[in-house]
């Protein structure tokens, strides 16, 4: 089974300039497209960063951020590093006493939590659109909007990533921890349960209470070579004209 780095350079080789990731936001009007090239850009942009701030293959980093683009490019860039994560979408879930993060991306207005991990390199988010900077950055943090722009557009990693390593470890519960090759296994899966095919896309409707499994919303898409429409903070009014206009062929429940 393929990691979700393997399916990203796959459907890189196959489309580069298909959709990957389009994002909606119906309180701020954003709509944003990705294709799968300028994904996979973030993507090594954000393992190159990883690398430079001497996160090796093993490591572990703290996502305290929901769905969203910038949140995809952060799991795929911690993966194809060989960076485990330990994810959680919402403020406040915690972590098992074992996992114990080297760095942290969180959302701005999760700066507070993310300082009390004691990592190495805490990276803030605004999550505005066009990927803004941060108009103040929190104290004992850095922007990652701007520390990432300046990585390269290739990674070539320093250490080798090994597929039967750690992957992802969901909030407060370790017995979910499971492998990059795993991760591609449960997307597969998920993906078969959603009735998504190859060439399919998914929309999947969040806000502050509704936040999927990224192996929902961003694995499962990946590994089927489908993608992904994120509608944030949706209007219920608008739903049904989002998914025409995106033809989407599968809803996200």
């Amino acid at each position: 089974m393929q990691t979700p780095d393997a399916a990203l350079r796959n459907a890189l080789a196959r489309d580069p300039g298909r959709p990957l990731i389009t994002q909606y936001d119906d309180r701020t009007g954003e709509r944003v497209e990705l294709s799968v090239a300028t994904v996979d850009n973030w993507v090594s942009k954000t393992a190159n960063l990883l690398q430079e701030a001497a996160v090796e293959p093993g490591s572990t980093a703290a996502v305290l951020l929901p769905a969203h683009w910038q949140t995809g490019a952060i799991l795929l860039g911690c993966w194809r590093a060989g960076v485990a994560v330990g994810y959680s979408a919402v403020a406040g879930a915690g972590f098992d006493a074992d996992v114990e993060p080297q760095v942290v991306f969180a959302a701005a207005d999760r700066a507070d939590e993310a300082l009390g991990f004691g990592a190495e390199e805490v990276w803030a988010l605004s999550l505005a659109p066009l990927a803004a900077p941060l108009r103040s950055v929190p104290a004992g943090a850095a922007d990652y909007a701007v520390e990432v722009r300046g990585q390269g557009d290739r990674f070539a990693p320093y250490a080798p990533v090994d597929a039967a390593g750690p992957a992802l470890v969901a909030a407060g519960d370790p017995a979910q921890a499971v492998s990059l090759a795993g991760l591609g296994e449960l997307g597969a899966a998920r993906a078969t349960a959603l009735g998504l095919a190859d060439g399919g896309r998914l929309l999947v409707g969040t806000d502050e209470d509704v936040q999927p499994s990224p192996i929902d919303w961003l694995v499962a898409p990946l590994v089927a070579g489908a993608g992904v429409v994120l509608l944030r903070h949706p209007d219920p009014a608008r739903v049904d004209h989002v998914a025409e206009t995106e033809r989407v062929t599968t809803r996200y429940a």
